[in-house]
């Protein structure tokens, strides 16, 4: 019998990280007085992820008084505050929750963005555990990652499961690396060197409707 463990990826997956932090660095360089050299520089710097170091540069490049750690906090804050996470989708975790599946968060980030990000949008409440790549330097698709957030569930991963996210390597990839059964949301490119997923949708509550009707097998 399958256990009724489901991970899911953060960003792209249960929120949109893409259309906030565009909003972030606009606000945050408009905040510092810097135009439009510095906003594409920070969105470069900052398009796959964030880190503390990000700031410091950003406060060399561009000549500000401010420490790069109340930089950083001030970008935490403001991020956090930009970030949602859609009502269907948090009704969809809670059934889930209702259903008995046992639910944790793996992904990529900063220790400081992604709890933040968990935090505000009221995910935390509804997942029973939570394995930031920032906590320990593992990034997916290292299985340790997987891992990791099965022993924090209470679970194991011999056990099995199901990885829903949107990143075909990062996910997909490492979640089969994992033993898990997969759910992609579509989007990014495909590699051919990632095996196919169990399922393809265009939104995580299609996902979450899967896990719904599916019986451990």
């Amino acid at each position: 019998m399958q256990q009724r463990l489901a991970l899911f990826d953060l960003d792209g997956t249960l929120v949109d990280r893409q259309a906030a932090y565009s909003n972030v660095v606009a606000g945050l360089c408009h905040a510092h007085g810097l135009g439009l050299p510095a906003e594409r520089w920070l969105l470069g710097q900052l398009a796959d992820r964030a880190n503390l170091s990000d700031f410091a540069q950003f406060r060399v490049a561009f000549d500000l008084s401010e420490s790069p750690d109340i930089l950083w906090q001030e970008y935490v804050h403001r991020i956090a505050a930009a970030i949602t996470c859609r009502p269907e989708v948090l009704g969809g975790l809670a059934e889930l929750r209702a259903a008995n599946w046992t639910i944790g968060i793996v992904t990529n980030g900063s220790t400081d963005t992604q709890r933040a990000k968990l935090a505000a949008t009221g995910i935390s409440d509804l997942v029973d555990a939570v394995a930031v790549s920032g906590e320990l330097e593992i990034r997916k698709p290292d299985r340790r990652l997987f891992e990791l957030a099965a022993t924090r569930c209470g679970l194991s991963l011999a056990g099995g499961g199901w990885m829903i996210g949107d990143n075909p390597a990062a996910d997909i990839g490492g979640g089969h690396q994992a033993g898990l059964r997969t759910i992609w949301l579509r989007g990014r490119p495909w590699p051919d060197t990632v095996p196919t997923a169990d399922h393809t949708v265009d939104d995580v509550t299609d996902a979450i409707a899967i896990l719904l009707t599916t019986t451990s097998e």
